[in-house]
């Protein structure tokens, strides 16, 4: 797993917005795999400028989600198909036609998540995948304990999941769903590129575990360590608890520059 450390989470999002332009550059329909939140913000703004300022054309750039709430109202604007559209798709000048996905509102939600890895599928796959870290963890909605080759399905929240995300809901516990759908580990699993992105001190020990612990169920974020181009970006202070910070920092400063990440 590549680890780098860098100042603050702008840095890590132009980092991350640099690889994912140059990856346009490359593939100009690449399907980028978006996380919602406001870890990943830094990223959508840096790369909205980029387009902005034409260093980047991402016209046939495609765009799915990571996961979904399940039962809230067509349009919510909480509902991370509103988040995506609000904070990626819309900045970045793309068509809607681009945008994957699943169905939280399916009558058959289990028939939906199927659907949803089947299309993933069609579309050639996930190019790159940007993901966040749960303080307990966790990588999209998969909470400790899901299975490591998990395919995408409904999912409960646990409580401490749920006051996280209450911040998103007028800090209102009872506005968070219950449910939602997220692609499984083992679908995430199958991108071409990792992008995790942490900062703040309180994921410390969650990166610290996913980097540097055991693989384990119990912290679904260190199934990264399975995959062959995984990227971890963190910030000084999320990186407070690696035991190698000092030899990422050294690996990473020692790279070609057109090496990129």
């Amino acid at each position: 797993m590549e680890v780098v450390i860098v100042p603050d989470s702008a840095a890590g999002g132009e980092l991350i917005a640099e690889a994912m332009a140059d990856l346009l550059r490359r593939k100009p329909d690449a399907l980028l795999g978006v996380a919602t939140g406001s870890t990943p913000l830094p990223i959508y703004q840096a790369l909205a400028a980029k387009v902005a300022n034409k260093e980047v054309d991402a016209s046939r750039a495609r765009v799915c989600q990571l996961d979904e709430y399940v039962g809230l109202p067509a349009g919510h604007p909480e509902s991370y198909r509103s988040v995506v559209l609000r904070e990626v798709v819309e900045p970045l000048g793309l068509d809607q036609d681009s945008f994957m996905g699943p169905d939280g509102s399916a009558e058959d939600v289990a028939a939906a998540c199927v659907a949803y890895d089947r299309a993933l599928a069609e579309a050639g796959g996930v190019d790159l995948q940007l993901l966040g870290i749960g303080t307990d963890g966790h990588i999209g909605f998969n909470e400790p304990c899901s299975s490591l080759a998990s395919r995408t399905r409904i999912k409960t929240l646990t409580q401490q999941t749920r006051v996280d995300n209450a911040r998103f809901f007028e800090g209102d516990i009872e506005q968070v769903p219950h449910h939602v759908i997220t692609q499984g580990i083992g679908t995430i699993l199958e991108a071409r590129h990792l992008v995790l992105l942490a900062t703040g001190e309180a994921k410390a020990d969650a990166v610290a575990l996913a980097v540097e612990g055991p693989l384990s169920a119990l912290v679904p974020a260190s199934a990264l360590q399975l995959h062959p181009h995984a990227t971890v970006v963190v910030d000084e202070a999320a990186a407070a608890g690696l035991k190698l910070a000092d030899y990422f920092r050294a690996t990473y400063a020692a790279k070609p520059d057109w090496q990129g990440i």
